[in-house]
């Protein structure tokens, strides 16, 4: 049975008493505020609420999860670094993900000082057990990181449950682009796997990359340990307030995202008949990867144009991953890529 101890957690991370800030010794609203070194005058004087009670509480009812079952951070990437930072002691411990992959792991891996593992994905970029088997008996394996779907490749990762079932240690599964497909998110299986941690932002479909919220569902005990070592006003005023209000326009959001998925059929199908394009892959994202005769010179012409995609020939051979922009940019790119 999993357990949250110290074979799993970091011995100073369990031992650790957190930052106490003014804002947790007293959280009314009102009074005569002399306790946070505060400029008394101001609009944004005021340090923020440092549990982002409103969110979560606006988070709790939309997912259905108790609000003590989420963590706010300052972006998915805080989300990473922190569960490195909590589970995996430096220069001992390790973690495994897949590639082609999102690059942030193994960035806050070398942060941290932890050894990732990189495990290749099948021709379907899906998980090889015959492969990943063989690591998950090592005792200095703490984490694995799955996305899904999956950066770049865009498709949903298959039998995530066989995975949290087999490993004794950490599944941290990003979602990122989940609101773009039609498969369940793994948030309602928290419950059911006590190793299971969930990452989910606000950059994606809720149209705030500039505001840095990122999310993570867990069991409480998880989440206690996310509160432990966050920094204590990780998240503004100013980004909480934007992701309130953009939880509370939610017909918006569901007409963006309808558009979004419109465009990425038309993409889909205009790129049918673009010469450069070889292969197009299926997407549960709002992008789509595609290959191409030369991705580097189809980059370089189309970035000539004023055209910007992502080179992702590093990771798949020859391919550029292109995200759904606007009606009118969609046209541009198809325009530039059927002249090259």
């Amino acid at each position: 049975m999993f357990e949250l101890n110290d074979n799993i957690v970091r011995k100073n991370i369990l031992a650790l008493k957190p930052y106490s800030s003014a804002r947790d010794e007293f959280s009314g609203d009102e009074g005569v505020f002399l306790d946070a070194n505060e400029n008394p005058f101001g609009v944004l004087n005021r340090y923020p609420d440092p549990h982002q009670k409103e969110l979560k509480e606006k988070l709790s009812k939309i997912k259905s999860v108790p609000p003590g079952n989420i963590f706010i951070g300052n972006g998915s990437d805080e989300v990473i670094d922190l569960t490195y930072r909590i589970f995996c002691n430096p220069g001992k411990d390790k973690a495994l993900t897949f590639s082609p992959g999102y690059g942030m792991y193994e960035v806050s891996a070398q942060i941290n000082d932890v050894e990732l593992i990189k495990v290749p994905l099948n021709q379907s970029f899906q998980i090889d057990f015959d492969i990943v088997e063989k690591y998950l008996n090592d005792k200095a394996l703490k984490l694995i990181f799955v996305c899904s779907p999956n950066n770049p490749t865009g498709n949903i990762i298959d039998n995530i449950d066989l995975l949290l079932q087999k490993f004794s240690g950490i599944v941290v599964v990003d979602e990122a682009y989940i609101d773009f497909s039609n498969t369940d998110s793994s948030v309602a299986k928290i419950n059911e796997y006590p190793n299971l941690i969930v990452a989910q932002t606000f950059s994606k479909a809720w149209g705030l990359a500039a505001a840095r919220v990122g999310i993570a569902y867990a069991s409480a005990a998880i989440i206690s340990l996310f509160d432990k070592v966050k920094p204590p006003y990780n998240v503004s005023g100013l980004n909480q307030k934007a992701a309130l209000e953009a939880l509370e326009n939610y017909p918006e959001f569901e007409k963006r995202k309808a558009i979004i998925l419109e465009q990425k059929l038309w993409l889909e199908k205009q790129l049918q008949n673009i010469p450069v394009v070889k292969k197009i892959y299926p997407s549960d994202a709002n992008f789509i990867l595609v290959e191409v005769t030369d991705a580097g010179n189809v980059y370089n012409k189309l970035v000539d144009k004023k055209v910007i995609v992502r080179n992702r020939d590093n990771l798949v051979k020859n391919c550029i991953r292109i995200t759904v922009g606007t009606p009118d940019e969609n046209k541009k790119l198809i325009k530039e890529l059927s002249e090259l």
